[in-house]
């Protein structure tokens, strides 16, 4: 009805991959999740709209979220960047680990374009990247003081690395892809980081059409800077081809004058309360810590080789029933309910309701004002701990509502917990006190021993662009000798309708047994909850869905049960001060 409705829309369409949308259409009941969120707010701004996420999640439907788009009032600058940059916690947090190959620790893709690539429009592609997205010209060098982050200039040494590789003559099958992955290995392994260029690719000319490998250094990339990256490409590709100006959309705040604001702002009084809430987090974490109960006892530390992984898959209807159905039983993400799966396996194995877990944000929440990183790239992702209580009720509906609240206390979806750890006082403080304990540095932080992360739907970021993910193997992303700091990492992807969970464990410390028994629990788990989710007539409020802030579950439940000869309860609002008077 409106040309901001009509705008949403469209956006929606091609974001969800669905053919119509409508202005009663519900975000979450077409399949969106945070990560398509971001990508609505990117596509929202390329059309001049300036939406916040926190907007998209309370009003999920195009007609009640429509009037609050507003145009955008403030443009980034568009300039070249460089010059010495500022870390992010997340890079410290890696330099921390003194990696013996910190080099060879990449993000990677294979794409495959049947009607080939043309080269030359290829390379004008890759370089206006790497001059568009100004933290792919990144390199980092080691000094006495630690590391150094440095933003290289257009004209300051190669933009990116481009190798050309025909195998037209390999016909057989078995013989191509080892050689593939051969390649794809070396070219990953051949990153320098002081000097750069951290984007390099492969492409490969086969019998069935060409396959292009992008691999980037993971310091100057995430998965949404993936997403970010393919649409670009595919525009630039489509503009050298047709020989036009390559342009693509506006820049959103530059990665270095993110990091250099987060830098005050790690030490600056909006983050006193979350210094606070992290400490007494931190300590309540140490008491409670249990130790996963290992088959083998190993003291030492372990790398990538001495890993293995196990694969847990639904079917697409189960799939389908998660993304698009499941949520509405008690308004929650898909990362909510594959949290208390999780937690009901590690209760059922180790007989604890609390399992201490890393959970990863994207990093971009909207804590500094006036700043847009919609369609920047670099490694904006932000780790942090939680405790995943599921609670003693044996309930789906507790447990699911349970870890809900709890996900939802923390502030900022976690992202105070980097800032506070690596770039404030009072978090290196405590990594200080760890030092003169002699416990290595950062140890006087709970460390959990469980990993988690849902990576959202990428098989959709490809439409319309004639590009594919390619069969073959993207080689060696990560060095073998890569210490690891996860017993167990579970990470979930949905690609061509399927959820794939893959459950990666150290085997110097677990059976493969146990961890098949361990991913059977977690699938069985998750299609139980999914079926109890499907099923519920109507949905249930929790304290996080309402206005009035501060309810315990008791006192709302108690509110529903009064209210209930009225209606459906719908919202709880505060008293205005006069109703208060």
């Amino acid at each position: 009805r409106t040309v901001t409705e009509r705008t949403l829309v469209a956006i929606w369409q091609s974001v969800l991959g669905v053919p119509t949308v409508g202005i009663l259409d519900n975000f979450f009941d077409l399949g969106g999740d945070s990560i398509k969120a971001i990508q609505i707010v990117s596509r929202a701004f390329q059309a001049g709209y300036k939406l916040d996420m926190k907007d998209l999640f309370r009003y999920p439907i195009v007609a009640t979220l429509a009037p609050h788009m507003h145009e955008v009032s403030r443009m980034a600058d568009q300039g070249e960047v460089s010059g010495e940059t500022a870390m992010l916690p997340i890079q410290h947090g890696f330099f921390a680990q003194a990696q013996v190959d910190a080099h060879h620790f990449n993000q990677a893709v294979i794409l495959h374009r049947e009607q080939g690539f043309d080269e030359a429009a290829l390379r004008q592609a890759l370089g206006k990247l790497a001059e568009h997205h100004d933290a792919l010209r990144m390199v980092f060098s080691k000094t006495e003081q630690g590391y150094k982050a440095w933003n290289r200039g257009i004209q300051e040494g190669e933009l990116y690395h481009l190798d050309v590789l025909d195998f037209r003559d390999l016909t057989d099958e078995t013989i191509l892809s080892a050689v593939i992955e051969a390649k794809a290995s070396e070219i990953q392994s051949s990153i320098q980081l002081h000097e750069g260029p951290l984007l390099k690719a492969g492409l490969f000319h086969c019998a069935d059409g060409d396959h292009l490998l992008m691999a980037i250094h993971h310091l100057v990339v995430d998965g949404v800077s993936w997403r970010i990256l393919f649409e670009d490409l595919a525009t630039a590709y489509e503009q050298a081809v047709h020989q036009e100006v390559l342009q693509l959309p506006d820049k959103t705040d530059s990665f270095r004058s993110w990091s250099q604001k987060l830098s005050t702002y790690a030490n600056s009084a909006a983050m006193e309360s979350e210094h606070a809430y992290w400490e007494q987090w931190n300590a309540a974490a140490w008491a409670d810590q249990v130790r996963l109960p290992e088959d083998q006892a190993q003291a030492e530390p372990f790398t990538l080789a001495d890993t293995d992984t196990v694969v847990v898959q639904l079917t697409e209807e189960e799939t389908s029933k998660l993304l698009k159905q499941a949520h509405r039983a008690y308004n929650t993400e898909v990362n909510d309910l594959l949290l208390t799966a999780l937690g009901m396996m590690l209760y059922t194995w180790t007989g604890h309701e609390r399992s201490l877990i890393n959970l990863e944000g994207h990093g971009r929440e909207n804590i500094l004002p006036d700043t847009d990183l919609s369609r920047t790239v670099g490694w904006f992702t932000s780790p942090y701990p939680v405790l995943l209580d599921i609670g003693r009720n044996h309930a789906w509906s507790e447990r699911i509502k349970q870890v809900k609240e709890s996900l939802r206390h923390i502030p900022n979806k976690g992202m105070g917990y980097g800032i506070w750890r690596y770039l404030s006082e009072s978090g290196q403080a405590v990594g200080q006190q760890a030092g003169v304990l002699n416990l290595g540095q950062y140890q006087a932080f709970a460390e959990p021993q469980v990993s988690f992360n849902y990576l959202g739907q990428l098989d959709q970021d490809l439409h319309n662009s004639g590009m594919r993910r390619s069969p073959y193997s993207i080689g060696s992303v990560v060095s073998d000798r890569t210490k690891m700091k996860y017993a167990l990492d579970v990470s979930g992807i949905v690609t061509n309708g399927i959820l794939e969970l893959d459950i990666r464990y150290n085997g110097k410390a677990f059976r493969k047994d146990t961890v098949h028994m361990l991913a059977n629990l977690l699938k069985s788990n998750l299609l139980e909850m999914i079926e109890h989710c499907v099923t519920q007539e109507r949905t249930e409020l929790t304290p996080s869905d309402v206005l009035f802030k501060g309810l315990t579950m008791e006192q709302l439940d108690t509110i529903k049960e009064q209210t209930k000869t009225v209606g459906e309860l719908e919202n709880v609002y505060p008293l205005t001060p006069m109703q208060k008077g």
